[in-house]
């Protein structure tokens, strides 16, 4: 099972990032996830898009096909998404000159998400959801992995909570029984 995991931060020291990367490790067995960074995509602009894909956008586009699934850790700035996670769901939404359909019709996403605050990542998660299932994704399982005051959880870029460790790895588990179960289903 190909899992891309997309975090929506630039930042290097990104807890979302350090989040993908204690997925990885508490993935269940039969689970790969592949980090896809998001610092080369440039701003969705359709004028470049109608002359065709540029190479960040292609491979990101290519990326997501070959994936199974998609991992998404979820930032919350001011109260919604990121504009780098916005920007990426925009390009992977569109058709673009040489495709048949937009690279998330269909794609299963399971969401995640970390931040100092005391709520977690609730309202970016929601908001996120809503442009997903609009870009025509399916977002499952429903649970939430909200971590809050990540700072306090998230140590030298390590998630070193237990119970947000299990947490995480019980949400992984229930997404990958939904991809499962989504494949017999075809």
């Amino acid at each position: 099972m190909n899992i891309l995991g997309i975090s929506g931060s630039l930042r290097q020291a990104s807890f979302n990032t350090a989040l993908l990367h204690a997925a990885q490790e508490v993935a269940p067995a039969g689970m790969n996830i592949v980090i896809h960074r998001l610092h080369e995509l440039p701003l969705f602009d359709q004028d470049v898009e109608e002359q065709g894909d540029p190479a960040p956008v292609a491979a990101f586009k290519e990326a997501i096909d070959r994936a199974d699934g998609i991992l998404l850790a979820c930032p919350e700035y001011n109260g919604g998404i990121t504009g780098v996670l916005k920007n990426a769901v925009d390009w992977a939404s569109r058709i673009g000159k040489s495709r048949q359909v937009a690279a998330l019709t269909g794609k299963m996403v399971c969401i995640v998400g970390a931040s100092p605050g005391i709520t977690g990542t609730v309202r970016a998660q929601d908001q996120l959801r809503l442009v997903l299932r609009r870009a025509g994704a399916r977002t499952e399982p429903q649970g939430d992995v909200l971590v809050f005051q990540a700072h306090t959880k998230i140590i030298e870029g390590r998630l070193a909570d237990e119970r947000t460790r299990e947490a995480l790895g019980r949400h992984l588990q229930g997404f990958a029984d939904r991809l499962a179960a989504a494949a017999k289903e075809l």
